[in-house]
């Protein structure tokens, strides 16, 4: 991505419930800064603004800015705390991250190449079981998003971690846990198109016509 999102933020200095409350009544989002061998910050966002940030699909697996008076400090974003009945951000959790340090994010999978598959041309369907993965790379090589090519897949073909090409410097997390076949999940597979069951119709059963019996002749 080209351009880098950027929070605008104040700092504030009280914490606690009560304050969140307030600071939302004034159409503000209360969040906290860690990381970075600094002190946690408290700060507060426009609400309207941060729903148009989350509008972005690089927001959430992407370095970000956040802006405090003027100075800006590289961070992304950890957690984010939703209303469970209402479309309200209640909370969110930024995490500072210099170049070289080594961090764990959930970033998309754009899969690519389904209408030329092979499968799809035979009129199959593919399934995705995965759509994001957690992975874990130094910030300067976080990527967006991860491709993942599907051109080749006939019916009956599964995709698996292992099968990913990967940006240079990223790992998947799952399959730095031990043995990588046994965490090898499934991510897509290509399935025939479930057909319709005809039912067949059968035929009356044929009825034998029982013969007359032979008229006594007297």
């Amino acid at each position: 991505m080209s351009d880098i999102l950027t929070i605008q933020a104040v700092a504030r200095n009280d914490g606690g419930k009560g304050a969140s409350r307030r600071l939302r009544r004034e159409g503000l989002v209360p969040g906290i800064i860690y990381g970075g061998g600094q002190d946690p910050e408290m700060v507060a966002t426009a609400h309207n603004k941060l729903l148009q940030l989350l509008e972005h699909e690089a927001f959430y697996s992407s370095i970000v800015e956040v802006e405090i008076d003027g100075k800006k400090q590289r961070v992304v974003l950890k957690d984010l705390q939703r209303h469970p009945a209402k479309p309200f951000i209640l909370h969110f959790d930024l995490q500072r991250v210099a170049a070289t340090d080594r961090i764990k994010m959930n970033v998309p999978l754009h899969f690519t190449g389904e209408e030329s598959a092979p499968g799809i041309k035979a009129g199959g369907s593919i399934s995705h079981t995965i759509v994001d993965l957690e992975i874990i790379c130094e910030a300067q090589n976080l990527p967006e998003y991860i491709d993942v090519d599907v051109s080749g897949m006939d019916v009956g073909d599964m995709l698996h971690l292992t099968d990913i090409k990967l940006p240079e410097g990223v790992e998947i997390v799952a399959l730095t846990h031990g043995d990588e076949h046994e965490h090898d999940e499934l991510v897509a597979a290509m399935q025939a198109k479930a057909k319709a069951v005809e039912e067949e119709e059968e035929a009356p059963a044929e009825t034998e016509t029982p013969e007359e019996p032979a008229s006594e002749e007297e």
